[in-house]
């Protein structure tokens, strides 16, 4: 079935199928600490390391399963707005965004002693974006067009709602996808633009945690009777939260666990429980941004849903095995179908 798909997805075509995210980026500053420091306590890091996060990673990792690769939201004038640059260039995300002349990117401090985590953030140009922010973002047939949490927050959420309310970007007219990776934030979206986002029928790429906050804000009545047994009910649990949300919202549902894989329900379909693969390094961040690069690519390139998280599970494991200073670096596409080749010849 892979393979099939795999001649059809290089066959030549008109447009380059394009990810293009309109989720915010900036700069995080990662300290490893012997422990989290409590209020007006002093520590000494003993490792520092920098790197950009939000969009940027579900980009790169796009790009390292090879899609064509925008950023389409603001980019500011600064220090940090020129080390966004720097790794845009370096990993050939074009940026079709906005240029704010009079402010920088944002960062965040994270202090990590291996358990416990602090963050501090301080948001730039990347949440500044006005309503017409994303006024010149033209997604063409085939393309998909990724919108990440942060972007539904401060004042780039009107720019999101504007472009989501377009009669071009319409479910039942558009031509391109629509993916959402919310956060547990999502109980901070305002009641109008959860409406909006529902309306619009994306792709919902979400962890448990993220997809319990959603049910919340939804109302919608899960069967949580599964977690009353003694082994937890996990999988039965994934599998109704799964099924009330698709069919609350009437989209697809990728719903990630980690290295037990995603279950995955879309229009016409039962729920499907794709296996995950074993992490072998120990990491500091999730991978579920590279996760959702990887898932982002394969649908842009014509992949049906549960083929592309077969192989965007595969993508996650390999990013926790290849983590840069603990954080998940997604494999190139090759790397990802050689894993799921390898694993399918095994059972």
């Amino acid at each position: 079935m892979l393979s099939d798909i795999l001649q059809k997805i290089r066959a030549p075509r008109d447009h380059e199928p394009t990810v293009i995210s309109l989720g915010q980026t900036w700069v995080d500053l990662m300290m490893t600490v012997p422990a989290v420091p409590a209020a007006g306590e002093f520590v000494n890091a003993t490792a520092v390391s920098g790197t950009v996060g939000g969009a940027f990673q579900v980009l790169q990792a796009a790009g390292r399963m090879g899609a064509r690769t925008q950023l389409g939201s603001v980019l500011g004038r600064g220090p940090w707005a020129d080390y966004i640059r720097k790794e845009l260039r370096a990993n050939r995300i074009a940026h079709i965004g906005l240029t704010m002349q009079a402010g920088d990117n944002g960062f965040r401090v994270i202090q990590g002693d291996g358990e416990r985590k602090a963050f501090t953030a301080w948001h730039g140009a990347e949440a500044a974006a006005g309503p017409d922010a994303f006024d010149e973002i033209r997604p063409q047939a085939d393309d998909v067009v990724h919108i990440g949490s942060n972007a539904l927050m401060n004042e780039s959420s009107m720019a999101v709602a504007a472009f989501l309310e377009r009669p071009e970007c319409q479910a039942d007219v558009r031509g391109f996808r629509i993916v959402i990776n919310p956060t547990s934030t999502l109980r901070l979206v305002n009641d109008r633009l959860l409406e909006t986002l529902v309306v619009a029928r994306p792709l919902w790429s979400m962890n448990r945690q993220e997809a319990r906050t959603l049910a919340d804000r939804l109302g919608v009545e899960v069967d949580s009777s599964h977690e009353q047994r003694m082994d937890g009910g996990f999988d039965e649990s994934m599998f109704a939260l799964c099924e009330a949300l698709s069919d609350a919202l009437r989209s697809p549902i990728v719903l990630r666990a980690g290295s037990r894989g995603a279950w995955v329900k879309y229009r016409g379909s039962a729920v499907q429980h794709i296996e995950g693969f074993p992490a072998k390094a120990t990491h500091q961040r999730s991978a579920g941004l590279a996760h959702t690069g990887a898932l982002c690519a394969l649908v842009a390139e014509g992949w049906s849903l549960d083929c592309a998280v077969q192989i965007a599970n595969a993508a996650a494991s390999l990013a926790i095995t290849h983590n840069r200073h603990g954080v998940p670096f997604c494999p190139t596409y090759d790397e990802a179908y050689t894993l799921v080749e390898e694993t399918l010849k095994v059972q």
